[in-house]
C-alpha cells in the first residue's frame, strides 16, 4: 500500500483534484446519509397517521420534498466528484507516463542489453493502466463509501453502542482475514506477472522481426512459445482464484454471522418499544449503508492488490540507477582553441561489458583532424565497442578517451553526442514522413537545409519521385523503402547534424553493389572535411581511408596506411591474400573478418 500512496503523493501538481474529490466525497456521504433520517421521520408519521392521529399530510409531503431535494443533490455531487476522479486519474497516467519514459531515457545502455523490449513496453501498460484504473474506482466509489461508514458507526453508537461494536468489529475482522490472504495471491501475482511480460516482450519482438518469422516458418512455433505462457498463467490463475475464493467465502460466513447479530438486536429492540418502527427502519438502512462497502471489499482488495503489484514493478524501474555519466563544465575555451591536430584519442584504452571479462586491452590510437581512419578486425574483435564508446553509450573502464582535445569524462553526454555523426548499418528509420527523418537531429533546420541534405545524400532523386517527396509516410522503421534508399535517408540524417566526427558502423554491409555505389556517393560527400572512422564491409572502402587500425583479441595489432599494412603480413594483408584466393576455406576465413571483396 506504501508504493499506492506514494505514486499519489509523487503527483503533487493534482492537489487541487484531490481537494474537490475529497469535497465531493463528503459531500455525497453527508446527503447520501441524510436520506434514511428523513425516510425514518415520514415512517414515524405514516404509522401515526395510520393509528389515527393526525393525518400529517402536509409534513409527509415536506419530507418527501426533502427526500427528492437530497437525492438530487447526492446525484449531482457524486457525478461532479466523479467527473473530477476520472480527470485526475487520466491525469495522473499520464505523469507517471512520462516520468517512466524520461526514466527510460536517462537508464544507461546496459538497462537495455538485458531487458526485452516488449517487457518494458508491458510493464507500462499493466502497471500503470492498474494502479491508475485502481486509483479512480476508489475515489468514485470507495472513498464515499468509506465516509460513509465513518457516519454510520457513529450514528449507530447514538441509538445502540452494541450495534456500533459488532459494526466496528466487521471491518477489522475482514482486513485481517483479507490480509491472511493477500500474502499468498501476491505471491502468484508476482509470478503471473513475469509470464504476461515476458510473452508481451516476445510478442514485440515477432511483429518486429515478422518477415524472419514467415521465412523460417516459425509461426506455430510463437505461437506454441505464446500460448505456453498464457497456459501457465492460466495454471496459476486457478490456484491463485481457488485460494482466494475459499478464503472470501470464510470472510463472507464470518460477516453474514456478524449481520445475523446486529439485525437480532434491531428487531428485538424494536419489538421491546426501544426503537419506534421509523428508527428501526432508520437503523436497517444503515445498517445496509455499512453492509455495501464490506461486501465490496473483496473487489476492492483484489483490484488494490493488482494496482500495488503494478506499482511496486513501476518503482522497482524507477529505482534503477540513472547513468552515472558524469555532467563535466564542458569544454573549455583553452581546449577549444588549443589547435591540437587530434579530434580523436584512445589511450591505454580498457573496457569490459556485464561479463565482467574486459572486450578491449590497452587500445591506443590517435585520429587527426579530417583524417578517415579504417578500424579492422575479427568479428568480436572490439570494433563496434569503440564506437559505443564513441558515443558515450558505455564508459571506459580504465585509459582516457579525448574528443576535441577534451577528456570525455569531463564533458557532457549532451556534448560528446553532438561532437558524433554515425550512421549504422541498420539505418533505424521512426515512422513518420521523409522530412521528419532527416531532420530528427536538428528538429528546427529550414526547407532548404533539409533539401540540400537529401541531395548531398544522393536521395533527392528517389524523395522527388514519390507524390508527397518529403512528406511521404515510410512506415515502421521504413518498411516502405528499400535498403539503399533508407540508408540514404540516415546519411541525409547525418550530413543535416554536421557534426565534426562521423562514425560508420558498416553503413554499406547489407547493400548489393548498385545501392552502395549510391549510398557511397552521399558517404563521399559527408566524410569531406570531417573526422571519420569507418568500420567496412568490402575491402574497396578500406583501401581509400589514411590509416587502418587492426584489431586482434581487443588489443591494437597495427596501425598504418593501407600501402604499408599491406607488405606488414598482418591481418589486413591477410585480408587482402584471402580476397585474391578462391577456394572455399579462404573465402570462409574472409568471411570471419565481416569483409567482403
Amino acid at each position: 500500500m506504501r508504493s499506492l500512496i506514494r505514486m499519489v503523493v509523487s503527483a503533487r501538481e493534482l492537489w487541487p483534484s484531490y481537494a474537490v474529490i475529497v469535497l465531493a466525497s463528503v459531500l455525497t456521504a453527508g446527503t447520501g446519509l441524510l436520506m434514511p433520517f428523513i425516510i425514518a421521520r415520514a415512517t414515524d408519521l405514516v404509522v401515526s397517521a395510520q393509528a389515527g392521529a393526525d393525518n400529517h399530510v402536509t409534513s409527509i409531503l415536506v419530507l418527501a420534498a426533502a427526500l427528492f431535494a437530497t437525492d438530487l443533490a447526492n446525484t449531482l455531487v457524486s457525478n461532479l466528484g466523479g467527473y473530477f476522479g476520472d480527470i485526475m486519474a487520466v491525469r495522473l497516467r499520464t505523469i507517471l507516463s512520462t516520468r517512466y519514459y524520461e526514466k527510460l531515457l536517462r537508464l544507461p545502455q546496459r538497462y537495455f542489453d538485458n531487458e526485452l523490449t516488449g517487457r518494458i513496453i508491458s510493464r507500462l501498460q499493466r502497471s500503470i493502466t492498474e494502479t491508475t484504473q485502481f486509483l479512480n474506482g476508489f475515489a468514485n466509489n470507495f472513498f464515499p463509501m468509506l465516509l460513509t461508514v465513518g457516519a454510520v458507526l457513529v450514528v449507530s453508537a447514538i441509538y445502540s453502542w452494541p450495534l456500533a461494536v459488532l459494526l466496528v468489529v466487521i471491518f477489522p475482522a475482514f482486513v485481517w482475514l483479507t490480509a491472511l490472504t493477500s500474502r499468498r495471491w501476491q505471491r502468484i501475482e508476482g509470478r503471473k506477472n513475469a509470464h504476461i511480460d515476458t510473452a508481451g516482450g516476445r510478442f514485440a519482438e515477432v511483429v518486429q522481426q515478422i518477415r524472419v518469422v514467415r521465412s523460417f516458418v516459425a509461426e506455430h512455433r510463437e505461437i506454441d512459445l505464446f500460448r505456453g505462457h498464457y497456459a501457465s498463467v492460466i495454471g496459476m490463475t486457478r490456484e491463485q482464484s481457488r485460494w482466494w475464493h475459499e478464503m472470501d467465502a470464510v470472510r463472507r460466513g464470518v460477516l453474514n454471522l456478524m449481520f445475523f447479530g446486529i439485525y437480532s438486536i434491531i428487531f428485538v429492540r424494536t419489538a421491546q418499544g426501544v426503537f419506534t418502527v421509523g428508527t428501526m427502519v432508520l437503523l436497517i438502512q444503515l445498517v445496509n449503508m455499512a453492509r455495501v462497502p464490506v461486501t465490496m471489499m473483496s473487489f476492492l482488495v483484489d483490484s488494490s492488490q493488482r494496482a500495488i503489484a503494478g506499482s511496486r514493478d513501476y518503482f522497482a524501474v524507477m529505482a534503477e540507477p540513472d547513468d552515472e555519466w558524469h555532467v563535466g563544465e564542458g569544454r573549455s575555451a583553452t581546449s577549444q582553441a588549443s589547435g591540437t591536430n587530434a579530434v580523436i584519442e584512445f589511450d591505454d584504452a580498457g573496457f569490459g561489458y556485464d561479463t565482467g571479462e574486459n572486450v578491449l586491452h590497452d587500445v591506443s590510437f590517435t585520429v587527426g583532424r579530417g583524417e578517415r581512419v579504417a578500424l579492422v578486425g575479427e568479428s568480436g574483435g572490439g570494433k563496434t565497442t569503440i564506437v559505443n564508446l564513441l558515443l558515450g553509450f558505455y564508459r571506459l573502464g580504465s585509459g582516457h578517451l579525448r574528443l576535441l582535445g577534451s577528456d570525455i569524462n569531463d564533458l557532457s553526454i549532451d556534448e560528446v553526442r553532438g561532437d558524433v555523426g554515425v550512421v549504422f548499418q541498420d539505418p533505424a528509420l521512426f515512422s513518420g514522413t521523409i522530412r521528419e527523418n532527416i531532420a530528427y537531429g536538428r528538429p528546427d533546420a529550414s526547407e532548404a537545409e533539409i533539401e540540400q541534405a537529401a541531395h548531398s545524400a544522393n536521395a533527392s532523386g528517389f524523395i522527388e519521385h514519390f507524390p508527397d517527396d518529403y512528406d511521404t509516410l515510410i512506415g515502421e522503421r521504413g518498411l516502405k523503402l528499400s535498403g539503399g534508399q533508407r540508408q540514404r535517408i540516415a546519411v541525409a540524417r547525418a550530413i543535416l547534424k554536421d557534426a565534426p566526427i562521423l562514425v560508420l558502423d558498416e553503413a554499406t554491409s547489407a547493400l548489393d553493389t548498385k545501392a552502395e555505389r549510391q549510398v557511397q556517393a552521399g558517404l563521399d560527400h559527408l566524410m569531406a572535411g570531417r573526422t571519420s572512422i569507418i568500420i567496412a564491409h568490402r575491402l574497396s572502402t578500406i583501401a581509400s581511408v589514411d590509416r587502418i587500425v587492426t584489431l586482434r583479441d581487443g588489443r591494437v595489432d597495427e596501425i598504418g596506411t593501407p600501402a604499408e599494412l599491406a607488405r606488414t603480413g598482418g591481418i589486413y594483408a591477410e585480408l587482402l591474400a584471402l580476397q585474391q584466393s578462391g577456394t572455399r576455406e579462404d573465402r570462409k576465413r574472409l568471411q570471419s573478418y565481416d569483409i567482403a571483396g
